[in-house]
């Protein structure tokens, strides 16, 4: 399969270009703005971008729905048919198949309707179709067609039942996620952006945590809402100077603070999404005491500490995890979430490769077929013997060369 490559920004008028900087709160994602949004007479004609489009995306098996198709799937966007909402707007469940599109498999999908007030536009839209028509990952929500049709901006994609890890994490009422399925979703989270990072162009998220997180029924990870993502740097350059967006809590600091975005920026939010895995706690919880309502500076200082880390697992696991696991996460969340960008691993180190000498990182350690091994701690004698995924998690981690340099800095 092979299709032209661009940037999305070839498809956007200068015009656009404003300097502002938006930085959304949890509470602060569907319905405001820290500037006005353009009209859509600023933008190219539709049968214009329609036609670049179809373009950029030959080959790429991506349909072209019609407004009124997309209506149709969803029952005309019943409520009973909505999944949730985000900054991009609402989420309905639909179902397609050959009689719609000639080619298209049976399947229920997920539309997403672009909020015409709500925090993103045309760019977001625009950004999310390109990207995911020119990217194909198993760790990356996979992107069945579009609309854009007068004012209409739509994006199908695949139908993801088990919905965010967010929603799975922090539900009330949700069953709590074991320790080796959180551990598979880490796994897959990692792998997601480390095909962005690795990308012929690399591709800077931007907006990673936990309800940018999809899950399908075996509980596998895909990244998904591209809208924010960013071209990383080119050539010389150490960085991308952008407008800072993203979600408060899970932003890398040296982002908030001057706009230099990096792949280090998508570590740091991977971190949190760790340390939200090992606690059970939201990135922000203005509910709780002061001092523990920032969940990387409250945990960040205990993750290296065995008996500290202890007190602050999520206590839903009810002590069903390995101790030896818990913390060789923690350890690798405590690196990931570094002040400092350039002592942070990159996705590469978390998830990689073997190299020419035979030496495994993390990829391969998670991967191979090694024999189970239980481990159990005298101190801890509810601990259960650890899942396949975490025994290859754990020896990985700790003889990856990424480990080891961080170890000696």
């Amino acid at each position: 399969m092979t299709f032209k490559k661009c940037k999305w920004q070839a498809f956007l008028p200068s015009c656009f270009k404003v300097d502002e900087t938006t930085l959304k709160s949890n509470n602060e994602q569907k319905k405001q703005s820290s500037s006005p949004r353009l009209s859509w007479s600023d933008w190219s004609s539709n049968s214009t971008i329609s036609e670049d489009l179809s373009i950029t995306l030959a080959g790429s098996n991506i349909h072209v729905f019609t407004h009124q198709e997309l209506k149709m799937i969803t029952h005309n966007f019943s409520s009973s048919n909505f999944l949730g909402e985000g900054g991009f707007g609402p989420v309905y469940k639909g179902f397609v198949d050959d009689k719609l599109r000639p080619g298209l498999n049976a399947r229920p999908v997920a539309v997403k309707v672009l909020d015409l007030d709500g925090t993103q536009g045309h760019r977001e839209w625009l950004t999310e179709v390109i990207l995911l028509g020119e990217l194909r990952h198993s760790n990356l929500v996979k992107l069945i067609g579009y609309c854009c049709e007068e004012d209409h901006r739509h994006l199908v994609y695949e139908y993801m039942p088990r919905g965010s890890l967010e929603n799975q994490l922090f539900r009330r009422f949700s069953i709590s996620l074991s320790w080796s399925i959180r551990m598979n979703i880490a796994l897959g989270a990692a792998k997601g952006l480390a095909s962005l990072h690795e990308a012929e162009k690399q591709v800077i998220f931007r907006d990673f945590k936990a309800s940018n997180i999809l899950l399908d029924s075996d509980y596998t990870a895909k990244l998904s809402d591209f809208g924010l993502a960013k071209d990383g740097p080119e050539g010389d350059q150490t960085h991308v100077t952008t407008r800072v967006m993203g979600t408060h809590g899970y932003a890398a600091p040296e982002y908030i603070m001057t706009g230099h975005l990096t792949a280090a920026s998508d570590v740091f939010s991977y971190g949190v999404v760790l340390l939200e895995l090992l606690t059970g706690r939201t990135s922000v919880d203005k509910n709780r005491p002061h001092r523990e309502q920032n969940l990387v500076e409250w945990a960040r200082p205990q993750l290296k500490d065995p008996r500290k880390l202890r007190r602050i697992m999520d206590p839903r696991l009810d002590g069903m995890y390995s101790e030896i696991g818990a913390q060789k996460a923690a350890e690798l969340a405590y690196h990931c979430l570094s002040h400092t960008a350039k002592c942070r691993p990159s996705m590469r180190d978390v998830e990689s490769t073997k190299n020419e000498n035979g030496q495994c990182h993390l990829k391969n350690k998670l991967h191979q077929d090694n024999k189970i091994h239980g481990i159990s701690s005298p101190n801890s004698p509810r601990i259960y013997s650890d899942s396949a995924l975490e025994q290859r998690f754990i020896r990985g981690l700790k003889s990856s060369p990424a480990h080891q340099r961080l170890q000696r800095a």
